[in-house]
């Protein structure tokens, strides 16, 4: 495996707040990896920093060596890319959108994925369900060609059998050289498809392992592990 994304040292303030602190993480090709933290501990701020969303920060933050925001962007695949699109839209209309504008978006995969998560794209976004939102989203997101997909809490809220389409799909069509970066504050979800964990508390990252060493060397489930950075105050901070 080869070193995709790495970030050193960095911290964010925003509105006189600090959001995140020394903040360090690296991630290899190839892999899933589960960024794991309670509601507000900076796990979508960090996420939009990597993709080049949220900017005036310090610290370096680089994905393939590239390290400014336009070429960060060129290869990454965020779920957040939907905020601010015409709600009134067909969803057919929003995908032509995304043909038109990103080169590297794949209308006949996208097709597919919606055909498999069972989206009908003759609808309007305003008037989908939270459940088939996310779906459509997912699918959006996926149809990109990219070396890093950031995919932000894609199932909250949802009920079970959206859940498993959406995990079905995350399997199906991850590029096989890619990364994604999963965050996630309800570990259970997403346990089975991880690689490896970052866990994010107190504005950084305080540790990151592979799945093999939690399970072999720990001894421990994944829940477990997270659980235990939070255990003090409770994981109901979420």
């Amino acid at each position: 495996m080869t070193e995709l994304l790495s970030i050193e040292n960095l911290t964010y303030r925003r509105n006189l707040r600090t959001i995140l602190t020394n903040l360090s993480l690296t991630l290899n090709d190839n892999q899933i990896v589960g960024l794991l933290g309670a509601n507000g501990a900076g796990k979508t701020t960090l996420m939009r920093l990597i993709a080049g969303s949220a900017v005036n920060y310090r610290g370096s933050i680089s994905i393939n060596g590239k390290n400014t925001g336009s070429e960060r962007k060129s290869m990454v695949s965020f779920s957040a890319q939907l905020e601010g699109v015409n709600e009134n839209l067909k969803l057919i209309k929003i995908a032509d959108y995304f043909n038109h504008v990103f080169p590297d978006f794949e209308m006949n995969d996208f097709e597919k994925l919606a055909a498999n998560l069972s989206i009908d794209l003759d609808q309007h976004f305003i008037s989908l369900s939270k459940g088939n939102r996310q779906k459509f989203v997912m699918a959006i997101t996926l149809a990109k060609h990219a070396k890093l997909y950031l995919l932000d809490e894609p199932f909250n809220g949802i009920d079970s059998m959206s859940r498993k389409k959406i995990v079905a799909s995350i399997i199906e069509w991850k590029p096989e050289d890619a990364t994604i970066l999963i965050s996630d504050h309800h570990v259970t979800d997403i346990a089975n498809l991880l690689d490896a964990v970052a866990i994010v508390k107190d504005h950084t990252v305080v540790t990151q392992k592979s799945a093999d060493e939690i399970r072999e060397e720990n001894g421990q489930s994944i829940e477990t592990f997270y659980e235990s950075f939070y255990e003090e105050e409770g994981t109901k901070n979420d």
